[in-house]
């Protein structure tokens, strides 16, 4: 889901006046909806239905006039119990009303509980693994939790109702196991409705039938989906058809909008056509190949990424990509707790700001500087979610989103591209998650899967840790253009100590520039980078790789000529060759030798006729990863081993 921030805009607006149509066109995510719908929230949180049960298929069947706020609803529940029993208990709010419950064709005794669950007594004992059904009849008007679970409003005029669960809602409106840890395999839905209406909801439209005044209108969705991003809506729609072609199959792409919004949607339904082939070929197929991706418009301020059928707002292109995004990350693989909803919103974010780094390099340029002001606005705050009894918490732009995005953009850095998209196919593809649930630990494991090491360390720091750091650089350039660096950082929330993490340093002078990439794995830890040329200034992190702030470079004058000032670099060797600097050596001779890690000597050389400042070359071509020792003697004055990294 994605909400909008009207205060990111202004500040964009503000700041570029020249591109008037990027701050009309782009939407940046999402505080609207907290301030929106704050007043709706409430503690009748999380599901309390029974656990020795697990839904099948649900078959749905509402009756609903957008003119007035009130269902009326048959929901057929196929289920499986996992515990013998005599009772199971669905998630319902109280203020529904449940007429009868059919258990084999027959009525059965049910309780209305306070805490909005329905429990049922069934007559015989139904044993482990034994497959069952019943079917609930009830009306009412729909309780509002969550964003507003089941809305009645209006559009130029109109009457409109949409529903939207998330996160905890569904039970606002239809009798369902309302938890994060089970999917009903299918679904059908019926809706029956006013015949100057359409309605729209998951899966594929199987016939509109009027018969007088009422039209009926069926669906069939044939994946696991969760019982939250299930949903329809009801109003005078249009409907428009596009396709995109996905590998061999031309997939159908069909859009809902209010009349008076047709030109305002349809110009750029092409738009979410591209970032669908992008994420296809990027991720994995489209997770629901075999039926449809569409778009319901609805009057809520942001999107909502109801399963094969996101409802949104508008047709902004990243609210669009965003919300196609969750089809992936979201509804494929949902997240397993509402504490890790960054799998769902910080990738979904993740998946708006690719789609612009692909299609729109100033909306993705503006963006990352957008979300990481917001990130290090404050100093705490992690992205796992340790409170979920707010909505708030749950989708807090700052955390869920952005941070959430950030460190998958953090963790692409860290891996390398080709590692990291590896990662996320590799995810995608993961036969225990794939339309199932997952948590943080499960995205961790498989990404460690491809990179072949525990990412611990990362996770500890980013995802459950809260804060960023504030890098210090000291750096100085030799007389053949090596700098030495020095990087020591500070950090924002006691929580991590320190940040181990890769940074990116840019060299430049008037005319040219490099960009060496340093790892920090403790304080003040030094290296040297071959620069090339004589560079006056240095950038830390120009790209906005790693979540920090207050960044600062200290430029050191040039080393004093101590006698027997020796240098030894790169280390570890990244390219053919390591460089020995010696300064003022107090010898004439020295004797350089290499080896291995049994101690067998790899190469050996004596250097004579030592100059006053020599830069020594030792070959390294060849030699493989691994850990040498090279050693230093000259008389009694230089005997130096240093371990060498390859």
């Amino acid at each position: 889901m994605m909400k909008w921030s009207l205060s990111c805009l202004l500040i964009f607006c503000i700041a570029a006046k020249a591109q008037e149509k990027l701050c009309k066109d782009f939407t940046d995510i999402p505080a609207m909806e907290r301030a929106a719908f704050a007043a709706r929230t409430t503690n009748a949180f999380r599901s309390s239905a029974s656990a020795n049960f697990k839904v099948n298929f649900y078959r749905c069947s509402w009756k609903a006039d957008p003119a007035i706020r009130y269902i009326d609803g048959r929901v057929a529940a196929y289920f499986t119990v996992t515990a013998s029993t005599n009772t199971i208990v669905f998630d319902l709010t109280n203020v529904l009303t449940v007429d009868s419950i059919f258990f084999r064709n027959q009525k059965i005794s049910f309780t209305q509980n306070a805490n909005s669950t329905l429990s049922m007594q069934f007559p015989v004992t139904l044993n482990s693994l034994q497959k069952d059904s019943v079917v609930t009849y009830y009306h009412g008007v729909p309780d509002n939790t969550g964003f507003g679970s089941f809305i009645q409003s209006s559009h130029a005029g109109v009457p409109v109702i949409w529903t939207l669960s998330e996160p905890y809602g569904a039970k606002d409106w239809w009798p369902c196991r309302n938890g994060m840890d089970d999917k009903a395999d299918s679904i059908d839905v019926t809706i029956i409705h006013p015949s100057q209406y359409k309605a729209t909801s998951n899966g594929l439209l199987q016939n509109e039938i009027t018969v007088g005044s009422l039209t009926t209108t069926s669906f069939k969705h044939r994946y696991p989906i969760a019982s939250y991003l299930i949903a329809f809506s009801v109003t005078n729609f249009v409907v428009f058809n596009n396709s995109v072609q996905l590998g061999n199959v031309n997939l159908p792409m069909i859009t809902y909008v209010y009349p008076e919004s047709f030109n305002d949607f349809q110009p750029y339904t092409y738009k979410v056509l591209d970032a669908m082939q992008l994420f296809h070929n990027t991720f994995a197929p489209y997770p629901f190949i075999k039926e449809k991706y569409g778009h319901t418009q609805f009057g809520w301020g942001g999107g909502m990424e109801h399963q094969t059928n996101t409802f949104l707002v508008n047709s902004d292109n990243g609210l669009m990509a965003h919300e196609l995004g969750h089809q992936w990350f979201g509804d494929k693989i949902t997240c397993g707790s509402w504490q890790d909803i960054w799998l769902n919103e910080g990738f979904a974010t993740f998946c708006a700001n690719y789609y612009f780094e692909k299609f729109d390099t100033t909306a993705y340029r503006l963006t990352m500087i957008n979300h990481l002001a917001s990130i290090v606005s404050q100093p705490a705050g992690a992205v796992f979610v340790t409170d979920t009894s707010t909505v708030n918490r749950i989708f807090d732009s700052r955390l869920s989103y952005y941070k959430g995005a950030f460190v998958l953009r953090m963790l692409r850095f860290t891996l390398g591209d080709s590692l990291f998209f590896r990662g996320l196919r590799q995810y995608q593809s993961d036969t225990a998650l794939q339309y199932r649930f997952a948590r943080t630990a499960d995205f961790k494991r498989n990404m460690e899967l491809v990179g072949n090491k525990s990412l611990d360390y990362f996770f500890n720091q980013w995802i459950y840790g809260e804060g960023y750091p504030s890098f210090t650089v000291q750096w100085g350039q030799n007389r053949n253009n090596w700098a030495k660096i020095k990087v020591s950082e500070i950090t924002s929330h006691s929580s991590v100590p320190f940040y181990k993490t890769p940074l990116a340093l840019t060299f430049k002078n008037a005319t040219q520039q490099k960009t060496v990439t340093v790892q920090c794995n403790a304080n003040n830890d030094e290296t040297w980078a071959d620069i090339g040329f004589v560079a006056d200034t240095v950038l830390v992190d120009k790209d906005r790789q790693i979540i920090s702030k207050n960044n600062q470079t200290i430029k050191l004058p040039s080393p004093s000529l101590l006698q027997n000032d020796i240098k030894i670099y790169p280390n570890p060797v990244s390219s053919n060759q390591l460089h020995i600097s010696l300064r003022n050596p107090s010898e004439k001779q020295l004797m350089v030798q290499l080896f291995n890690a049994a101690g067998q000597l790899m190469w050996r050389k004596l250097f004579d006729t030592l100059g006053q400042d020599e830069l020594l070359d030792v070959p390294f071509a060849g030699y493989s990863k691994g850990v040498y020792l090279l050693k230093l003697n000259a008389g009694s004055s230089i005997n130096i081993t240093q371990k060498v990294f390859r």
